[in-house]
Formats: C-alpha cells, structure tokens, sequence
C-alpha cells in the first residue's frame, strides 16, 4: 500500500500540472469477494487521469470449455478459492510487461497478455492456462475503462470503436430478468436453472425495468400465498426459488404473475436449461430433471428427444422465445435436432455449448446447432476476444445476449458492453441484490445520457439493427 500511496501523490502531480499523458503508469492487482462470498480478481489501471478499476465474476454452472479460472487450491484458505496466484501474476507479470505503455492500446495489450506473456493454448485456441482467465480479464476490463477516459469518449462508445463500429444511435438491450431460479443456483428441487421475464412490450429501458419490477414483485406475493414465505427467499441472481419439480409450474407462476400486474402482451417468457448440470453419458444419454432428489431413483430421467417434446410443449404452451442450453455442452446432435423444429420460432442460446470462444462458435455454425450466444467476458477472458466472439455470431445472423455470471461483483462494466455492442439483450438476474442491479442502474443511466440516440431494442431484441 506504501507504492500505492506513492502514486496516488504522483498522480497529483500530474494533475495539478494540467500534464497528460496516455502512458500507463502502474497496474495494481487485488484480491476481492463477490457476491456469494468466494474470492475474485479485482485490477486497477493507473494513468495520469486517475485510477480504473473492474472486477472479474465467477459463475456456478460453468462449461468445461471455458477458458481456466485460476484458484490457489490452498484448502485452508477460502476453501482453495482463494486468487492470490492470479492477483500475483498480474503485479509480477502483467504489470512489468505493460507499465509505460499506450493505455489506448487495447488490442494489442489484450494480444501481449493471451498470446505472449501467458502463451497457453489447447484445441480450442488460447486457453490462459498460465496466468489465469480472471487475471487478463481483470486487467482487460480496466484497461477499457482507462482508454475511455484518455479518448474522451463514454465507455460504450469506446467499446462500439473496438468493436469497428461508429454508431450514431445506440440500442438499449431488452432486459432478461431471472426471477426463479433453479438447477445449481437454489437449494429447491427443479432442476432448470433460470426462468426470466422479458419486458419486449415496453417502449424505453426504462419502461423495461418498471414492468419487470412490477411483475417480480407480483410475483413474490404469489409465491408466498401459494407456498409459504420461505418461497420467497431468492437465489444467487435475486429470483425466487420455490420448492417446486415441474418446469411448467414455474412457468405457469411467471404467467399468472404478468396477468396480475396488468402487462399482458408486454412480457415474453426465457428459461436457461443448464441441461449439463443434469446430464447422464453412461447407459445412453439422459437428462434427469429431479437430479438434486436423491430418492427419486431416475423415475424422472428423459431421453433427448423426450426432452425435445418437452421444449417444443412449452413453446406451444407459453409464450417463451429464448432457451439457453436445452442439451449437454457436448451433445451436439439434440441441439442441431431442436434447431431444425424450433430455430425458426425461438432463439437457441449456447452458453456452455460455446463459452464465447470463436471455434466453438464456428463448429456450432456448421453443425446448425443453435441461432444464438451468450457473451459471458469471463468465458474467454479478455474484451477483445469477446468482441471478435459478438462479431462472428452477428455476421451469422445469430442473437447476442450478454450476460453475467451467478457469482458477481458491482463492477458494471457489461452494461456499457452489451450497449456498445447494440446486441439487444442482456441478462443479468433479477430487479434484486445490488451486485445484479448494478448493471441496471447503469443502464438507466446510459440511456438517460443518450437521449434521443437510445433506441429501445424491445421485439427485435434478436436483431435490433432492424429498427
């Protein structure tokens, strides 16, 4: 903390003086915890305009292709979470390698920590094997921030120029909102992980977030009349986790919750499967939708296309237009079967299926295995990579939904992401827990900024360039 101090007299220096410069002067890296009380990454950037900081999350049910998350694995601390080997290669890796450079240079700082100073790779390109994902990321993100500011420009304009864009206009993402939660992010027995309400009916962001309030709240009141007031206590992403099996229940609770709040017509329906957390290889492929019931002696097991029926009665039964990872990240043939009978009426989210990795997302093309991806930063680990993973889906015709992960900080930096990007949607829990509406909050706060140059994705939300 001594140098910390040091530069932060420095750095007053420089101000005082009127002097700029785009050089960075130091990078500093910490350990932090996020929201369910597990350490993280945390980096700071420091110039000559100030300190940037960003904070890297860390998801539950994660894909076994994403980039590595390193841990220390010291079981006496945090339970062998604790980051401190990724906290130490920043300081004694990233930041000699990066001290004194062009801090606007995001691309190619992002090339120097995956390709050179960490170098790892496997079959699915550059795996952050020797650093860690959370360690680039950490540095990435603030390094964005950092350039924003010595271009002069707001963050999501700054990422809409790395992305090759130059937009006049900006698209606010509808607003998937996570407000039951299942599968690994609750202590009930359903085995789907999330089912969301998306305001595709509202004319602002604003709007967005006021009916989707509106409808969680409605929703807590049902909950609780109809199972108790335990019901309503909520998961890792702020929704409610009553104890209930059936997917159709949860989504009949979601129904009945919008009729009550009035905003029929306004609200469309998404589930995020998480197929692979229930998932079994042996004995030919099956999905057990009761897997956290240890006496339930498989009577609740499915076959892929059972499971395939199941999707396709739930579509025609509610009005859900969006599944993420209805299959096992390796189970390419059922996502290429449920695209070929409902690619046409619903978005097919791949999330473990493609851990926003570009070869991923190229097989994915050639096997027609779904129409979308979900753009978790942390998946790849750094913004470049994600920018070329957003591209590469949207030069496919593909829907982009940016996401969080279940264990978040209150860095907010994928607000300005998903606007930047114009992907039209974003997930990010539920109107809930401060870690979730943080993103939210900025949101609002981009596109009161914005003005008449925000554009409400809303019904295009898969393409909003159709505005």
């Amino acid at each position: 903390m001594q140098r910390f101090s040091g530069l932060r007299k420095s750095l007053s220096g420089f101000q005082r003086f009127g002097f700029s410069t785009n050089k960075i002067v130091d990078i500093k890296g910490r350990e932090i915890l996020d929201s369910r009380g597990n350490p993280t990454v945390e980096a700071d950037i420091i110039t000559s305009k100030g300190v940037f900081r960003a904070a890297v999350p860390s998801g539950a049910s994660t894909g076994i292709y994403e980039a590595l998350e390193l841990r220390d694995g010291d079981k006496s601390r945090y339970l062998g979470k604790g980051v401190q080997k990724a906290v130490e290669n920043i300081n004694r890796i990233i930041a000699p390698a990066l001290r004194g450079l062009d801090v606007t240079q995001q691309v190619q700082h992002d090339t120097n920590m995956v390709q050179s100073l960490d170098g790892s790779r496997n079959q699915y390109g550059w795996s952050k094997g020797k650093l860690g994902a959370n360690a680039i990321l950490a540095v990435s993100l603030a390094l964005a921030r950092a350039g924003a500011a010595h271009a002069g420009v707001p963050l999501y304009t700054y990422i809409n120029r790395l992305a090759g864009k130059n937009s006049s206009r900006y698209y606010l993402p509808v607003p998937c909102l996570n407000v039951i939660n299942g599968g690994k992010h609750a202590g009930n027995r359903l085995a789907m992980q999330e089912f969301m309400i998306l305001p595709t009916g509202a004319r602002t962001f604003r709007e967005a977030m006021q009916i989707g309030c509106e409808v969680y709240h409605n929703l807590k009141k049902i909950i609780q009349k109809k199972y108790g007031m335990g019901a309503t206590n909520v998961g890792d992403e702020g929704g409610f986790a009553p104890d209930i099996v059936d997917s159709t229940e949860g989504l009949a609770l979601l129904a009945e919750a919008i009729q009550v709040s009035g905003h029929q017509g306004k609200v469309e329906l998404a589930m995020d499967v998480a197929a692979s957390e229930f998932f079994i290889a042996e004995g030919g492929k099956k999905y057990d939708l009761d897997f956290k019931n240890p006496k339930s002696g498989g009577r609740e097991q499915r076959t892929p296309d059972e499971l395939i029926a199941l999707y396709e009665q739930i579509v025609n039964n509610y009005p859900v237009i969006s599944i993420e990872d209805p299959f096992d990240q390796d189970d390419w043939d059922s996502y290429s079967k449920l695209r070929a009978k409902l690619g046409d009426r619903i978005q097919i989210v791949g999330d473990d299926l493609l851990v926003t990795n570009p070869v991923r997302i190229e097989e994915a093309k050639k096997k027609n295995a779904c129409n979308a991806l979900l753009l978790k930063v942390n998946q790849i680990g750094s913004v470049t990579e994600s920018i070329e993973a957003s591209n590469l889906s949207r030069s496919y015709g593909w829907g982009v939904m940016v996401s969080h992960r279940s264990g978040e900080t209150e860095d907010n930096t994928i607000a300005d992401i998903v606007v930047g990007l114009s992907t039209g949607q974003i997930k990010t829990g539920a109107p809930c827990r401060s870690d979730r509406l943080a993103k939210y909050n900025q949101l609002l706060r981009i596109e009161e900024e914005l003005g008449q140059n925000a554009v409400y994705a809303g019904k295009q939300f898969r393409n909003p360039s159709n505005l």
